[in-house]
């Protein structure tokens, strides 16, 4: 007897019905992938990568976290980001967060979790970066808004922080990062203004966005 027979069922369904509408489906994935699009997003299961862009698997490269960090030393994103760059020539690089993240609501309320509170160490310097403006906003779901949105834009200069990505647009790679928002009360993605082409535009739109998102909260 298969354990969790009805997540093997569910697939059967799901593979029968994926041939039955597009009989080539499964023969165009056994190619090589060729997505032009790298996500970087929470490992919320709320947040279902593909589904919310509208893609189909082999269009869409995604790595998943708590919390959408990217960090300097942390060698399995380092390595899905150098993947989709140098292998597989994405050209476009999304990092996504979304409202009522656990992760940033733990950091904001100084909350202890357990072992994952290592991880949101490095979600921190975010909000001391920014606590004197976050904390002149009075409503409290206000603020938790906020800081979600502030740690997009500090995760987008990470991404351009990387050797990987420096490089890239050294050799006039055609590579874009963004910084998106999800909304999982109403499904909807939102940019947050941030969009780096190259090398000498990420401390400046890093700083546009960020002061634009505290305004707003005005």
């Amino acid at each position: 007897m298969k354990v969790l027979k009805h997540l093997f069922e569910n697939n059967c369904k799901w593979a029968s019905s994926q041939t039955q509408s597009d009989p080539d489906f499964f023969n165009r994935l056994l190619k090589q992938q060729s997505p032009e699009y790298l996500w970087i997003g929470c490992s919320d299961s709320r947040v279902p990568a593909n589904e919310i862009v509208g893609l189909l698997p082999g269009e869409l490269f995604v790595h998943r976290n708590v919390s959408n960090l990217v960090v300097k030393n942390d060698l399995n994103c380092l390595s899905v980001i150098q993947f989709a760059v140098e292998a597989l020539k994405i050209k476009h690089i999304i990092v996504c967060g979304h409202y009522g993240c656990v992760g940033v609501k733990a950091v904001l309320d100084d909350a202890k979790i357990g072992l994952v509170d290592k991880w949101l160490d490095n979600l921190k310097p975010v909000k001391e970066n920014f606590r004197d403006k976050l904390f002149q906003i009075k409503d409290d779901a206000l603020r938790f808004k906020k800081l979600c949105e502030l740690n997009v834009v500090e995760q987008v200069l990470n991404v351009c922080k990387t050797e990987i990505v420096q490089n890239a647009w050294q050799r006039n790679q055609n590579l874009s990062v963004h910084g998106w928002i999800y909304d999982i009360k109403d499904g909807l993605l939102q940019d947050l203004d941030v969009c780096i082409t190259t090398l000498d535009e990420f401390e400046k739109a890093r700083k546009d966005a960020s002061l634009k998102i505290l305004k707003s909260s005005k």
